[in-house]
């Protein structure tokens, strides 16, 4: 998708989401919960041995606001999957590789940088831990309400789950 710019550039270009802004939305969405109520989401994630923990969630205009960190041990993956809404992601730890469903990479986001995924099922992906240490994701899911934080996708013939 973006033969010419590294990760790097493509997650600060396409996201616009330094630190600061990470840090600002997720105190937004944390002291939205707050004045809200958190409700927790029991939602497991795909992949074998990925798990993901909610810390707060709330809904605000017919958007439900979830936070979660997700954990990929290495080895492992997402499964192939999308979103019925933008979810925004910060990597704590470790180099997520994420494919889309022609098979190409279309980024590795490596500690400290932002990716986006966008929603609907024209962008089914999946996100798969090729290092030897955890993948730590803290992911701001923006959904409709009552949508399920993913919806699964077959695999769209890649060799690789």
């Amino acid at each position: 998708m973006y033969p010419s710019i590294d990760s790097k550039e493509r997650s600060e270009r396409d996201i616009g989401m330094g630190k600061g802004m990470r840090v600002g939305t997720i105190a937004v969405v944390a002291a939205t919960a707050a004045l809200a109520g958190v409700a927790t989401a029991g939602a497991t994630p795909g992949g074998p041995g990925v798990t993901g923990e909610t810390i707060a969630q709330t809904t605000v205009g017919g958007k439900d606001y979830i936070l979660r960190r997700i954990t990929i041990p290495a080895g492992q993956g997402t499964g192939w999957h999308f979103h019925d809404g933008t979810l925004y992601g910060f990597v704590e730890e470790g180099a997520l590789s994420h494919f889309d469903s022609t098979c190409e990479s279309d980024g590795v986001y490596k500690a400290g940088s932002t990716l986006t995924e966008p929603a609907g099922p024209r962008n089914v992906h999946i996100g798969r831990n090729l290092g030897t240490t955890p993948v730590i994701l803290d992911v701001l899911y923006v959904l409709p309400h009552g949508a399920p934080l993913s919806e699964d996708a077959p695999n769209p013939g890649c060799d690789f789950e």
